[in-house]
């Protein structure tokens, strides 16, 4: 299994991986699928930011992703990032999600970001453990702030603090 960065050309892949969990969890509380051209865009956007969207290749193809973005807009959180991480059904329980997420947040720090946050559903108790296991902590749980399948949903944030360096020069927008 190798981890590397995305290239456009993945995107039908992505996002049909992305399409799984919007479509049939409660897991993001988006509820329109992404088109192969928006995931094209997300990898390109994020490559000239110079923000990470790694691929897991296990030689057949694309098994999963994961991505970091700014946490919320503004100078004040150029170093703060929120990132998704997904598998395929099938790439689950294999290690996976633990090597896209080590390699994530290598890439992260390496560029100075010193705070990746996790928006985890409350009905996800498995993404929940799983940043448990990485060492993020969980901050708040938010009630009822998300809605799908006609539902009201926790959304529970985690925040794992890197080590990045303090004279990191902040972007700017």
């Amino acid at each position: 299994m190798t981890i590397r960065n995305a290239t456009p050309a993945e995107a039908d892949r992505i996002a049909a991986i992305w399409n799984g969990y919007i479509r049939d969890t409660l897991v993001t509380f988006n509820a329109t699928t992404k088109t192969a051209e928006e995931v094209a865009g997300i990898i390109a956007g994020r490559a000239a930011a110079d923000q990470g969207f790694l691929v897991a290749d296990g030689g057949e193809g694309v098994l999963g992703f994961a991505t970091y973005g700014q946490f919320r807009s503004g100078i004040g959180y150029a170093r703060t990032m929120e990132h998704t991480v997904l598998l395929s059904p099938a790439a689950r329980g294999r290690g996976l999600g633990h090597a896209l997420m080590a390699a994530l947040e290598t890439h992260a720090a390496a560029r100075g970001v010193h705070s990746m946050i996790a928006g985890v559903s409350g009905a996800n108790p498995d993404g929940v453990a799983f940043h448990a296991a990485r060492g993020y902590a969980q901050l708040a749980r938010l009630p009822e702030v998300g809605f799908k399948a006609g539902q009201w949903l926790d959304l529970v944030l985690m925040q794992k603090r890197l080590d990045a360096a303090p004279d990191f020069p902040a972007t700017r927008e």
